[in-house]
């Protein structure tokens, strides 16, 4: 039997948000320019909360990659996207193909070795 926690926050019985709950585009915004970038995914992919890893010795803001879960749905699995930050939409410096699904809202962060 679902919980009524569940219906509440929208879930599905094993727990994980709805896909249509997530977009197929990843965005970065540049606050102090005022200007809006999108990384536009296949259709029906839906893309989780990106992670900012910054490039060793970085200089820039945005001098390195964004790192994102992206649920492939004819795979019924996810990818990990790895893009440039400052070449933003283009093309994904790399796509690691997952074994499994990681459930959208997932976090993470990134935090360097010490």
């Amino acid at each position: 039997m679902q919980h009524p926690w569940d219906r509440v926050q929208g879930l599905t019985p094993d727990g994980n948000p709805p896909d249509r709950a997530f977009a197929n585009a990843l965005i970065k915004h540049d606050l102090l320019r005022g200007t809006t970038q999108v990384h536009r995914l296949p259709r029906d992919a839906a893309a989780g909360e990106a992670v900012f890893v910054p490039s060793e010795g970085a200089r820039a803001e945005d001098d390195g990659y964004a790192v994102a879960y992206v649920h492939n749905p004819d795979r019924g699995a996810a990818d990990l996207v790895i893009l440039a930050a400052q070449a933003f939409t283009g093309e994904p410096v790399a796509r690691v193909h997952l074994p499994g699904r990681v459930p959208l809202g997932f976090h993470g962060s990134w935090i360097p070795d010490a």
